[in-house]
């Protein structure tokens, strides 16, 4: 019997399939990439946003604190007896107002 010759042996070469198109990885990438970075910036400014929310809240409070004292104080001169005396310094202290008989002297020297 007749042994055939030595057959050279063929490496095939197996051609990846390289498609440009809408999915190719290098877009992938890049699209990856640019949502990583939106997320982080929307991340630091949402951050940045409620340290900012959270300091007007403080400062609101403070308000609504000292508007409840000064209404816990109104209520108190309302809720007494003496409620002429009340009004008088009102209108002695805040408003201008004068006795008849009183004379008030002003500084204009000072501007």
């Amino acid at each position: 019997m007749l042994l055939p010759k030595k057959v050279k042996e063929k490496k095939v070469k197996v051609k990846k399939n390289t498609k440009k198109g809408l999915f190719n990885l290098g877009l992938v990438k890049i699209t990856a990439t640019a949502i990583l970075v939106a997320c982080t910036v929307l991340l630091i400014t949402t951050e940045q946003d409620c340290k900012k929310k959270e300091r007007e809240l403080i400062s609101i409070q403070s308000k609504i604190d000292a508007y409840n004292m000064s209404n816990e104080d109104l209520k108190r001169t309302l809720e007494s007896d003496d409620l002429s005396a009340y009004m008088e310094k009102v209108a002695l202290e805040e408003r201008g107002y004068a006795y008849p008989d009183e004379r008030r002297f002003y500084d204009t020297s000072r501007d």
